[in-house]
């Protein structure tokens, strides 16, 4: 868009850790991309352009935020890393200088976010740390409702979960709870030579497209009972479902009742089939089943 971007390389990526003394950490889940088709790749597949308003978690050095800034209307970035988000902007004016009024930082926690500065985002696209990604992926889906669609690259094993349908031997809570929010697809492979450090397993892309949670549907609740169906995943539905059901038999009079037999397991089930067992479940014991996440 703007013409004076200029992407980062791996020897850009050195120089500015060493200059903002950052060392890569484990705990953080901090590997940054070191290859600019890589980002340009990330961009192109996320499908965002120069209207939307981009949410970028986890920042890093800005190898991503510098390719959204070269393609969107705006960038609002969080990093929990002091230095990182401080520096953010320093970079962005080094090999963007058009382009430093169109980004927000927020020095913040991911998980911790409640509001984000600047305008409502339309998309979010991320290289999400490994450790808290489905977690983070869920929250901003629930924080943040303007987001239509988007893209993260996240650990290989991660974005088969997500991408997972019933009875896939991946699938599970995250391709259910993610589901409520969005359509999700795989979008390509990521190999480990792209970052610095490398990591010690492959990335996977995951894009979404937004979508209208089931109508009439309670997310705690529906949440709760997906959470006691994968808690053993080994167990049947009527086993599996009677601590919050308040027993064996409730779990398996509200299965019969939402048109499931008791004998199947979570894996088989779709999103629609959960939604009518925590129905049936508000019917049977609704005082069991209002703590879900």
């Amino acid at each position: 868009m703007s013409g004076d971007v200029r992407l980062l390389g791996p020897g850009d990526i050195r120089s500015l850790a060493e200059a903002f003394d950052v060392v890569p950490t484990k705990k953080r889940g901090q590997n940054f991309v070191i290859d600019a088709n890589t980002v340009r790749r990330i961009v192109r597949a996320a499908g965002v352009g120069e209207d939307d308003v981009v949410l970028e978690i986890g920042p890093g050095l800005g190898s991503l935020t510098l390719a959204l800034l070269d393609q969107v209307r705006h960038v609002v970035a969080v990093e929990v890393d002091e230095r990182l988000a401080g520096a953010l902007p320093g970079t962005v004016e080094t090999f963007a200088p058009s382009r430093v009024a169109d980004l927000d930082v927020l020095h913040a926690d991911a998980l911790q976010v409640t509001e984000l500065p600047g305008p409502a985002p339309t998309a979010l696209v991320a290289n999400l740390p490994y450790n808290i990604s489905v977690p983070v992926l869920l929250h901003f889906f629930e924080l943040v409702p303007s987001i239509e669609r988007g893209l993260v690259m996240v650990q290989s094993e991660v974005a088969d979960r997500l991408a997972a349908g019933p009875g896939s031997r991946t699938y599970g809570v995250p391709s259910l709870k993610s589901a409520w929010y969005a359509d999700v697809r795989p979008a390509g492979r990521v190999g480990r030579n792209v970052f610095w450090p490398a990591p010690n397993v492959d990335s996977g892309l995951v894009a979404w497209t937004r979508r209208e949670p089931p109508a009439g549907a309670d997310r705690k609740r529906v949440f709760a009972v997906v959470d006691a169906a994968f808690a053993q995943r080994r167990k049947t539905l009527r086993a599996a479902l009677a601590g919050i059901a308040g027993g064996a038999d409730r779990s398996e009079a509200a299965l019969v009742a939402a048109g499931v037999s008791p004998q199947e397991r979570g894996e088989q089930l779709d999103l629609a089939a959960f939604v009518r067992i925590a129905a049936a479940l508000d019917v049977a014991a609704p005082e069991a089943t209002d703590t879900g996440r």
